[in-house]
């Protein structure tokens, strides 16, 4: 494990107990065994520390959740299904991270925190949308956009019984029940509230293309943490192909996929399926 993996789950296991605010860096080093000067040369304050634990978690949620909708072998209910088991399978197994998340952003006004849950916001929006129009296509191509919005609600609203409620739940139950809910919806609704001029109202500017020089950046910093591995074998070869464009779409499809279920890696594989169209 890196000084920066180890940092940022001393840093997790802080926060779930006392929050941002009252969690200091000298805590975390001290919680973590390492120095200030170590901590600082993964990390330049605190805040950044935050914004890279949001990160982390987000792009794992997001990039889970864009895999399925993304899959050509899931189609019909089973995509919804699956869809609202990532999602709700994500705030369990992330529940601390999901409780420090939601509380902040209900108590801070940390402008860049609120920026930052807005964009993820946004990304989601963008994979639902995908998934309706797979599902449905013309059919709900006046109430898409509520539909995101109910979606959105079920998600909410559902993933504080996961986090809030000690009481034993049955997963399988739940997102077939909102599978079934979310496919009434979308097949019986006819009065849209939210009109596509509104909901671009709602939207702010989202990076949605990411350049080859960034990514090459994100991918060597990565490459640098990694241990010896088939993943870090498959982010030099995808490095290769950004500079150089010489793969099949078949073998970067392949190696994206190499990468998809580490971790850390879940937001490069994310970026990656956003740079090739995939």
């Amino acid at each position: 494990m890196s000084k920066k993996q180890l940092i940022m789950e001393s840093a997790l296991e802080l926060f779930a107990k006392q929050g941002f605010e009252a969690t200091s860096v000298q805590q975390i080093t001290e919680h973590s065994g390492i120095s200030k000067g170590a901590f600082y040369l993964s990390f330049k304050s605190k805040d950044e520390l935050i914004m890279a634990l949001i990160d982390h978690f987000m792009m794992q949620f997001v990039s889970d959740v864009d895999h399925v909708v993304k899959n050509p072998n899931i189609t019909g209910k089973e995509l919804l299904n699956k869809f609202f088991y990532t999602t709700f399978h994500s705030f369990q197994k992330h529940s601390d991270f999901a409780k420090i998340f939601i509380k902040e952003q209900a108590h801070t006004f940390n402008e860049e925190l609120l920026s930052k849950g807005r964009h993820f916001d946004q990304l989601i929006d963008d994979i639902t949308l995908s998934m309706l129009d797979q599902l449905y296509g013309e059919t709900v191509k006046h109430t898409k956009y509520d539909l995101i919005y109910c979606i959105k609600g079920f998600m909410h609203i559902y993933s504080h019984l996961f986090l809030f409620f000690n009481v034993p739940l049955d997963l399988n139950l739940l997102c077939r029940s909102l599978a079934e809910k979310t496919d009434l919806l979308a097949k019986q609704s006819t009065i849209p509230f939210i009109t596509d001029e509104l909901y671009e109202m709602f939207r702010e500017p989202v990076d949605e293309e990411i350049s080859a020089g960034k990514l090459i950046k994100i991918m060597d910093q990565k490459i640098e943490e990694l241990e010896e591995s088939i993943e870090k074998e498959s982010l030099i070869l995808l490095k290769q192909d950004v500079l150089e464009r010489s793969l099949s779409p078949a073998i970067i499809k392949g190696l994206i996929s190499n990468i998809q279920n580490d971790p850390h890696c879940k937001m490069i594989a994310f970026l990656l399926r956003k740079y090739y169209h995939v």
